[in-house]
């Protein structure tokens, strides 16, 4: 290998530009940076380029005497008839060019039929996958002996058994600030006994279910964006396919049904920690014992509630793992692909939770009151 040479021989009518040697990425001379900006100087004058005693030129080479003519072919120019063609070739590669913005008046319009045709391919991704969740039902009803037990009790385990600290943690602090709140509202009207009303349904029909649904998508949903996800970066999702084994079935379903399992006995768990929160509290700031909010709080609350906080839980559950899995099959074979997707799936899961809770507040409005 010879280093890439230039050879400058001032004439009368200009410059004459001899480069000799191998002009390869491995032979230019560094800084290259410092190379171009000479090539740059002798293409600026009347020059007379001779490259006939090039032994070698690889795509480096001709690209860096391209940018240095400034994408343009010299006026004289001697080459032979191989590295003229790898030079047309260099030629032909169009340069990036900035798309054309469009003006402030119309970008509002852009924006918004990009956040339309990315929704739509979402929800057109998470339909599929719920149908092929389906199908896989169908196969295990006619073969049972396919059922992933080990991959359903493995995610029951992490999502719900490994979570009962930090829900029943959450729920009793929540109950003893509602509790000290309220108590200081409640006592200006001389109806402290109504705190009972307000902590049962408060918190069996609505901050239970939410408080879970938002620790387990930040706890378990995230989690499960990033093991999918690490599977995509590794190819461990497509060695599965190669050796024929249902992505869906061993990593898509396991996670759903148990987080649909989960989920109901979390929001009991946690609504049972915040009553007794709140029990603690009624009886340190107002003096309400034990034995009358225990008696009192079955009246007041319906079991309706119950049901309502249960289903709200299965569904949320559903939810939350369908969008970690959905997000976590889209991640990218890069880990700032694999970063963004779990924050999507986190923020995604708390944002339909909290919709679809809205949504039961309306359909529900008239079940469960006193």
């Amino acid at each position: 290998m010879t280093v890439a040479t230039i050879e400058a021989v001032s004439q009368a009518d200009g410059v004459q530009v001899r480069l000799s040697g191998d002009w390869t990425l491995v032979t230019l001379p560094p800084p290259i940076s410092g190379l171009e900006l000479r090539l740059c100087d002798l293409a600026a004058g009347n020059a007379y380029w001779d490259l006939q005693a090039i032994e070698r030129m690889d795509s480096a080479g001709a690209i860096l005497l391209w940018r240095s003519w400034g994408r343009q072919w010299p006026a004289s120019l001697a080459v032979s008839r191989a590295h003229r063609s790898l030079l047309e070739r260099v030629e032909a590669i169009r340069a990036d060019v900035e798309p054309e913005r469009p003006s402030a008046s119309w970008a509002w319009i852009r924006l918004l039929g990009d956040g339309t045709l990315a929704a739509i391919d979402h929800l057109a991704a998470m339909l599929a996958l719920i149908g092929q969740m389906l199908l896989d039902v169908a196969h295990l009803c006619v073969h049972p002996g396919d059922i992933p037990w080990r991959e359903f009790s493995a995610n029951l385990y992490k999502s719900g058994a490994q979570a009962l600290p930090v829900t029943a943690l959450i729920g009793f602090l929540i109950g003893i600030v509602l509790s000290y709140l309220s108590a200081l509202q409640l006592a200006t009207f001389g109806a402290d006994v109504f705190i009972v009303n307000l902590l049962g349904i408060s918190i069996v029909r609505e901050l239970g279910p939410v408080l879970v649904a938002v620790l387990v998508a930040g706890r378990s949903g995230s989690a499960m964006t990033a093991q999918i996800g690490v599977m995509r970066v590794t190819e461990e999702i497509d060695a599965l396919a190669t050796m024929g084994v249902s992505r869906s079935l061993r990593l898509v379903l396991p996670k759903v049904l148990a987080l649909a399992l989960a989920m109901p006995l979390l929001v009991i768990w946690c609504s049972a920690a915040g009553i007794v929160g709140g029990m603690v509290a009624a009886k340190l700031q107002m003096d309400l014992s034990f034995g009358f909010f225990i008696d009192t709080l079955p009246k007041v609350v319906p079991v309706a509630n119950v049901w309502i906080g249960l289903g709200k839980g299965a569904v949320f559950g559903v939810l939350i793992a369908l969008i970690a899995c959905h997000f976590g099959l889209r991640v990218k074979p890069n880990t700032e692909s694999l970063s963004s997707r779990t924050t999507t799936s986190v923020v995604t899961s708390i944002t339909v939770a909290i919709l679809v809770d809205a949504v039961f507040a309306v359909l529900t409005r008239g079940v469960g009151l006193p």
